[in-house]
């Protein structure tokens, strides 16, 4: 288990493609897929086309809204047929048809798995390519959708893809919100994701987190013989690859703000040590380079900061240190075994574990280290603390007989388990704070690991799919 490894540490001595995507899947203006092309604007919104089929009324936009809470018991129905294509083009990625067809499923699974929407059979009708700024809104009534996603894929002169996204209420037959998406081929899923999120976030009010990924380790072998590898997923597992060999093992890895690199802790030579991975060069480098361990990388807010532990003569403290390499700064001073440190979304402070209580207990301190107090007192152990990025919770592995994610305030209280299963831990947030994703090792004692995802109600709680076993995951901020 994670906890026991990090915390048997410190008693022992205890993308290629960032830049391109920044710009290529930004969202652009969309003209109407029929009818006298708009022109393209400043803004994430086509312009209106007057008297088009489905134009938005102000005094109507806004009806439908998704209960977030009561959501989950009740979710929205929502239709999302294939978005149809202009005309049939081979592109890299797959002929304009086909992708039409991926790309719906890609909004389906995302509105789907946020346990919020009910998406409709996928036997439902097809949409022509006309009838995407113009809904069948009583046919969409009568089959159960309360909301309409359409969209259509167009490829354009210059090897690029258009994707347009339109969401519609269908009782008040409105159009809610649209936007449009230019990306090259190879980023085409983006722009399902980035149409998931447009839907979820007008129809809930909540940030979006569809299009983000996820770095974790990537698991195989038998037990006591496991290769732990990096690897970096979309977040519902699409788009994966590996970044390391497997002949070092890789644990607790954490992504950078501005998504360009990795830290995390690696045993190189048999000896912990932190690195940082560049993701486009693949290149690492080694953080502190001394002879002393250190481990449980975290960076801070601002891309500036890496806290992380470091064991010096027999004690473990907290220390902070430069991205970009330097000397550690100390932020703690205690004989316990001091780990585990996060910062808040504001930078401004630090919760961390420690066991100077006798147990293992969660503490909270100013990110110069001033002003540390405990704010767990509840039965059992905590670990692995993770501030969310709404600032206003702190999620954590309980350990009292299982091992279960739960979520209190950075005061310590209104705390609250999430899940029941025997080994859940290492929690991490969703940009948007409403997800926590972890890992479930098996029973059996066989080492094998699963991520999973569960939201604030505790409810909806999901397998995470992965190319293999995989532990210890860390959800990355929404991408540019």
């Amino acid at each position: 288990m994670l906890h026991k490894m990090i915390f048997a540490l410190a008693l022992a001595g205890v993308t290629a493609g960032a830049a391109q995507a920044q710009t290529a899947a930004a969202p652009l203006p969309v003209p109407f897929p029929s009818g006298p092309q708009a022109t393209p604007q400043t803004g994430t919104s086509a312009p209106q086309a007057p008297g088009q089929p489905g134009s938005s009324n102000p005094q109507q936009q806004g009806e439908l809204v998704v209960d977030v809470v009561g959501g989950v018991s009740a979710p929205l129905g929502i239709a999302i047929p294939v978005m149809p294509t202009s005309e049939v083009v081979n592109t890299p990625a797959g002929r304009t048809d086909q992708l039409g067809q991926q790309l719906a499923q890609i909004v389906t699974t995302d509105l789907r798995n946020s346990g919020l929407f009910k998406p409709l059979d996928s036997g439902v009708k097809p949409v022509l390519f006309p009838e995407v700024t113009a809904p069948t809104f009583d046919y969409w009534g009568g089959a159960g959708a309360s909301a309409l996603v359409q969209g259509f894929i167009r490829a354009n002169g210059d090897g690029t893809l258009t994707v347009g996204c339109y969401l519609y209420d269908v009782f008040s037959r409105a159009e809610l919100a649209r936007q449009g998406f230019v990306v090259p081929p190879s980023e085409w899923r983006r722009a399902g994701h980035k149409c998931a999120d447009m839907v979820y976030s007008k129809l809930t009010g909540e940030g979006p987190y569809f299009d983000s990924r996820v770095v974790y380790v990537s698991e195989t072998g038998p037990k006591g013989k496991r290769i732990k590898r990096l690897a970096i997923m979309d977040q519902d597992g699409g788009n994966h690859r590996f970044l390391t060999n497997g002949q070092a093992i890789a644990l607790t890895p954490r992504l950078s703000p501005d998504q360009r690199s990795i830290v995390y802790m690696s045993y190189v030579d048999d000896r912990p040590a932190i690195y940082v991975y560049d993701l486009a060069s693949g290149r690492q480098r080694l953080l502190v380079p001394n002879t002393n361990l250190t481990f449980a990388p975290r960076v801070s807010p601002d891309g500036k900061w890496v806290l992380f532990s470091m064991a010096v003569g027999g004690n473990t403290d907290i220390y902070r240190v430069p991205l970009s390499g330097g000397t550690p700064q100390r932020l703690t001073d205690s004989p316990a075994i001091d780990t585990g440190g996060t910062y808040s979304p504001d930078g401004s402070r630090i919760v961390f574990e420690s066991d100077r209580s006798g147990t293992q207990q969660l503490y909270v301190m100013n990110a110069d280290g001033s002003q540390q107090q405990r704010i767990s007192f509840g039965s059992g152990r905590y670990a692995t603390p993770v501030w969310s990025p709404r600032g206003n919770l702190i999620a954590f592995t309980k350990i009292g007989g299982s091992f279960r994610i739960g979520i209190m305030s950075p005061a310590g209280g209104n705390e609250q388990l999430l899940t029941d299963g025997a080994q859940d831990e290492g929690p991490s947030w969703s940009p948007n704070g409403r997800v926590l994703m972890f890992f479930r090792s098996s029973g059996g004692g066989n080492g094998r690991a699963d991520l999973w995802s569960v939201d604030l109600t505790g409810v909806n709680v999901r397998r995470v799919p992965t190319v293999l076993d995989g532990s210890d995951p860390a959800w990355g901020p929404l991408r540019p």
